[in-house]
Order: C-alpha cells, then sequence, then structure tokens
C-alpha cells in the first residue's frame, strides 16, 4: 500500500493519507504528490472541490516525517531541510490560496505539518476525538506551515500560549481558536464525504455540523490573556512565575521542556504579524527565515535527538535558563537574501534611490526577497540584484513603492520634486533618510497633493542592520500608507513603529537619537572614570549592564573593547554609525528644539561634545562610541 492516495472520485478530487502505523506523518514524496495533484485539479472542470481525509482513528496527521531531516542535518547537509520546508510552505501557500473548496476531515492528531495541509483549506472538520497542536518549540522549531498565521489571529493572546506550550486544542477549542469551521459527529463523517462526492456541494457540511459544548482552553482564557500580553518570553515568564495558581505553574511545566530560543521567536512571529499587514505570505516569511536556519543555528536537530533518536528527553538547549538576548532572535528572523522563500507572484514594482553605505543593503535585501528593484544614485553606485536607472525619475516611473535614502532635508526635497510628477497615481512614497521634520512634512503634503501616499521612516541599527535587515524603522503617515510599507520594512528590520502622521517619525528618530548621543557619552566618561579609578572594566560592564546603568549604549554597543556583546569598539571604532552622523542628528534635535521652544540642555551639550570631536578633533570617520578613548586622554581641565 502505498503512503497516500490521490484520485478523482465523482465530483471530488479526493487525497487519502495512508500512513495510520507512524499517524499518517508526511514525508516529503508525499507533499510533492499533494502539490502536483492540486496544481492539475485547479482547472479540471470535472473537480469541483477537493476532499482530504486519512486512514486510522488515532491521527488525520501527526506532522512532518523528520527523520531524513535529522540524517541529513547530522551530516552537515542543511540543504536538504531548507528545500523541505521551502517545498512544503509552497503547497501550504496553495492552499490557502486555492480557488476551489478544500474539505478536511481532522480526525485524531492533527499537528505541525498536518495543520499546514488540514487547517488552511476552506472547510476544516472536527469531531469527538480530534486533537490539534503546533508543538513544534518542544523540538527547536517554531509553529510554521503557516501556523503562525493562524496563531496571530486567534482570540487575544491565546496564539502565544498555544505557540509556546504546544497545548492540544479538542474539537471546540480548534473552532475557537481558528484552526477549524464545523463540529461534526465522527460517525457522519463516511456518509458527508460520498455526498461531497456525488454533489461537488459543501453545503451539506454545514447542515451536518452541531454546536459542542466550550472547551477547557476558553475556560482558561482569563489565565491566558494575563499572562501572555507580554512583549517578549521573558515578560511572559515574569508574569507566570509571580502567580501561585495551578495555571501557572502547568503552564510553566510545559513550557520548561521547549527550547528557550523557539519560544521567544514564536513570541516575536506573532508581534510582528499583527497588524494591518498580516498575510500569510508574511507568515511562511517569517517562519522560513527559522526554519532556514534551525539545524545550523537554532535547536531542532538536539531536539529531534533528544525526542526522537535517543528518547532521553533531555535536550541541552541553547539558553536554558530561558534568557534569550534579543540579539539571538533577531539573528534567527533577519531576512534569508538570496534564500529567501520564493512563493510566486508577490513582488512589487520597487523604484531606490540613494544607494549608499545604508541604501544598497537595504535595496538588496529587497530584490533577494523576490521584489523587482531598480536604483538609481548619484555617484553611480549599485546594489545586488538591482537594476540600474539612468536617473532618478527614470527609477521611479511606473513604480508601485519608491524608497529615498538620502543625507538631508534639502537634497530631499530637490530629489522628490523631480520624481513625486513621475510616479503613478495611487503609489507610494518612503523616504527612509534622516532629516528635518518641516522637510518630511513639506514632501508628504507635495505627494499627497499628486494622489500618492508617503511615509517618512528614518531607521536605526547603522549599516550592519541594513545589511543584516535587522533595522528598526519609525514611521509617520496614514494608516493606510504604513500598512503598504510596513511587509518591506518587514524585509529590511526587525521592527517598524507607526509613530503617527507625517512627521512623526522624524520626530521619533530625533528624539531617539538625542538620548542615544547623551546616553553614548555617559557610557564613555563613566568607562574613563572607571579607569582611573582602578576599576576592571569587566567589573564595570557586569555591574552597569544588569543594574541601573544598563542603556542600549551599554549593553548592546559597548564602548569599551572587549567587554560585552562583539561593537564597532572591538574593531579599532570603524564606524557602525559614525559620529558625524551622530553630530548631524543631534543638530536636527536642536533644530527641532528651537522651532518649538523646547528646553533640552543635555541634547545641547551632547551636540557641542560631538561637533568638537567630528570637527577639530579626530572623531570624523570613526564610530560614535569613539568618544571613549577621547576621554580616557583627557583630565578635567
Amino acid at each position: 500500500m502505498s503512503d497516500i492516495s490521490i484520485r478523482i472520485t465523482g465530483r471530488a478530487g479526493r487525497i487519502t493519507l495512508q500512513r495510520p502505523q507512524a499517524l499518517n506523518a508526511m514525508t516529503y514524496e508525499m507533499c510533492l504528490a499533494i502539490e502536483a495533484a492540486l496544481d492539475t485539479w485547479r482547472t479540471n472542470p470535472a473537480v469541483d472541490l477537493i476532499v482530504f481525509d486519512a486512514e486510522g482513528e488515532r491521527a488525520f496527521c501527526s506532522g512532518g516525517d523528520i527523520a531524513e531531516l535529522y540524517a541529513t542535518g547530522t551530516q552537515g547537509d542543511y540543504a536538504y531541510g531548507q528545500k523541505f520546508w521551502a517545498d512544503e510552505y509552497r503547497l501550504n501557500h496553495k492552499i490557502f490560496q486555492y480557488p476551489k473548496p478544500v474539505v478536511s476531515f481532522l480526525q485524531g492528531f492533527t499537528m505541525g505539518g498536518g495543520v499546514g495541509i488540514g487547517c488552511h483549506g476552506s472547510h476544516r472538520v472536527v469531531g469527538e476525538s480530534s486533537q490539534i497542536a503546533m508543538p513544534e518549540c518542544g523540538i527547536g522549531l517554531v509553529p510554521d506551515v503557516g501556523g503562525s498565521l493562524m496563531l496571530a489571529l486567534a482570540p487575544d493572546r491565546l496564539g502565544e500560549y498555544l505557540g509556546t506550550t504546544g497545548a492540544r486544542m479538542n474539537g471546540s477549542d480548534a473552532i475557537f481558536a481558528g484552526f477549524a469551521d464545523v463540529y461534526v459527529p465522527e460517525a457522519g463523517w463516511p456518509d458527508l464525504i460520498a455526498g461531497l462526492e456525488t454533489t461537488g456541494d459543501v453545503s451539506a457540511l454545514d447542515a451536518a455540523a452541531i454546536t459542542p459544548a466550550p472547551g477547557p482552553i476558553q475556560n482558561r482564557m482569563g489565565d491566558i490573556d494575563r499572562h501572555f500580553h507580554g512583549r517578549t518570553l521573558g515578560d511572559v515568564l515574569t508574569t507566570l512565575r509571580q502567580d501561585d495558581s495551578d495555571f501557572a505553574r502547568d503552564t510553566l511545566k510545559a513550557m520548561g521542556r521547549n527550547s528557550p530560543l523557539s519560544m521567544a521567536c514564536a513570541i516575536e512571529i506573532l508581534h510582528r504579524l499583527r497588524g494591518p499587514s498580516l498575510s500569510m505570505e508574511k507568515a511562511l516569511d517569517l517562519e522560513y527565515r527559522f526554519t532556514a536556519r534551525a539545524m545550523e543555528h537554532g535547536d531542532f536537530l538536539e531536539g529531534i535527538r533528544a525526542a526522537i533518536i535517543d528518547k532521553d528527553r533531555s535536550p541541552k538547549w541553547q539558553f536554558a535558563d530561558m534568557l534569550v538576548p534579543t540579539s539571538a532572535v533577531s539573528k534567527m528572523l533577519m531576512p534569508l537574501k538570496e534564500m529567501a522563500l520564493k512563493l510566486g507572484g508577490t513582488g512589487m514594482k520597487i523604484g531606490f534611490i540613494g544607494l549608499g553605505n545604508m541604501g544598497a543593503p537595504m535595496a538588496a535585501n529587497l530584490a533577494a526577497a523576490g521584489h523587482s528593484v531598480t536604483g538609481f544614485d548619484v555617484a553611480g553606485t549599485t546594489a545586488k540584484g538591482v537594476a540600474q536607472a539612468p536617473d532618478a525619475e527614470a527609477a521611479a516611473r511606473d513604480m508601485d513603492v519608491v524608497i529615498t535614502m538620502l543625507p538631508n532635508g534639502t537634497i530631499l526635497r530637490d530629489v522628490t520634486a523631480t520624481i513625486i510628477p513621475a510616479m503613478r497615481s495611487g503609489a507610494t512614497l518612503i523616504d527612509c533618510s534622516t532629516v528635518d521634520v518641516e522637510s518630511a512634512r513639506a514632501v508628504a503634503e507635495q505627494a499627497y497633493a499628486a494622489g500618492l501616499l508617503a511615509v517618512d521612516a528614518p531607521v536605526s541599527g547603522g549599516i550592519g542592520g541594513a545589511a543584516g535587515g535587522t533595522l528598526t524603522f519609525m514611521a509617520g503617515g496614514s494608516a493606510d500608507a504604513f500598512a503598504t510599507a510596513e511587509p518591506l520594512f518587514d524585509i529590511m528590520g526587525q521592527k517598524a513603529v507607526h509613530c503617527g502622521d507625517a512627521g512623526a517619525g522624524q520626530a521619533a528618530k530625533i528624539c531617539n537619537n538625542m538620548i542615544l548621543g547623551a546616553t553614548m557619552i555617559a557610557t564613555c566618561e563613566a568607562f574613563a572614570l572607571a579607569d582611573k579609578l582602578g576599576l576592571d572594566r569587566q567589573k564595570m560592564f557586569d555591574v552597569a549592564s544588569t543594574s541601573s546603568g544598563n542603556s542600549w549604549s551599554m549593553n548592546a554597543y559597548c564602548p569599551a573593547p572587549g567587554v560585552g556583546p562583539q561593537s564597532p569598539a572591538d574593531n579599532d571604532y570603524q564606524p557602525g554609525f559614525a559620529a558625524e552622523l551622530m553630530l548631524k542628528d543631534l543638530g536636527l534635535s536642536q533644530q527641532a528644539a528651537e522651532a518649538v521652544d523646547a528646553d533640552t540642555p543635555m541634547g545641547a551639550r551632547a551636540l557641542e561634545l560631538y561637533r568638537a570631536f567630528v570637527e577639530d578633533e579626530d572623531g570624523r570617520g570613526r564610530d560614535f562610541s569613539a568618544m571613549l578613548p577621547r576621554f580616557e586622554r583627557r583630565g578635567r581641565g
């Protein structure tokens, strides 16, 4: 008997999983066979609908067959797994978008890869034995196969709970969470399937459905929302540890079995997905960023070893103390560039003007993600995968989106005066430059008058963030404009915040960098003082980074070489964020402060110090954290 039966019966395309002894776990060959059948039936007039079911009472599909993934991964062959996941996700996407009804009958266990084939169709049937779950964090993955989309859409914070605990949903809970549509007693399934085959009419499903009693998860929603509303894994664990209840103890026990890195990334994925740009494409892209790295950089191979191979149930996870740094999450979820998931037909036409140190890698990341990018820079610079235009106007003409990354407000106004008339009505202008608020608002008004959407979205993260796709975008503009831009921000960065109307992004950027400039000066001063007091720099870092002296300047970008995470200080202060750029941003902050009569003495003093450092000392061309050696050389006079 083959692992799968694919045939046409009456008006239905029929797909039956036939591995009951393996809980109908899906092999790579089964995945490809299902996809081929769906492609064939898409335009076949003899097929009105698709019906998925499975043999055996214990499972519809317990997941993907991971034995081959482990075998190849432990040999250092990560390409097999990457191809498996890419092809599987393509199938999930096709089921989700299929133009004909897709009916699935989900008895017993439906988990992992089973959710991918059983829970994305138009009509999902559950019964009294149904147990649906996303337990991937238990083997070092994240909820994938498009499951993160359903978790993000689940009520309140149920998605975080299901994704990090792997909790099983009965039929009623699955309908409540959005993983199923109708509850039909399983004794009636054979006759119901026979009717679908005969008529090709799905209306019989509603006629056969009953309303089940609320499931146990629905009765725990108060506890779930209270404990899972936090932004990070650490936030969730903190609230659970402070609660002496059965729910908290049981939940901590369940989470304690799972990979901390996977849980942290799962929560981050759900936060990135929620919002107006939520889509299956975005969900699969974020999932694939993780799974493509899961063997080499994640806990997947260790998770499979402990659960399936050695069966010792004692995985040695990374970050076993549950303290998962933000940098580790960012590393797993940064764009894959040339390896990005390709689903087909989802790309935009993008013009990118300003291919400098920041713009070029940003444009390259967009191109690698499957968008058609045409760029222009007055210096003639190019970016990988980006077509060259002869001028800015040509780069903007007939594009869906035009992105600018330019040195200052004057140049921005000059360039947009040229490109806005060339842009088609309804297109979106995204300016990622750091400029004065007045220029940002003037450009937005010009764009609105031309029938365009406009977003001012300066970035934080430096050259490394631009190359790695880990930038933060601070965006101003309408909700519609932000919704259009957000999928692109997800490719170029790890976070985008809609700060308000036009100019709000620039306002957020200059306020943020005023804080950064002042805290970096204070951090450098403190290390220089510690040196003269005879305090070891590592001891200084150990104290300040974990107490009231902690800050991004200290914890993530430490200016002392050899202390803390890798930073420009460890590369002779070669710039990640140049001192002259900090000088520019501090100048913008004081220009804005003067315009609105705001008292900012710390910002003003930081501007004076960086001006002296760049213009009168050796700061030009060095990282802005090179203030530390400056203070080391100086006394109080």
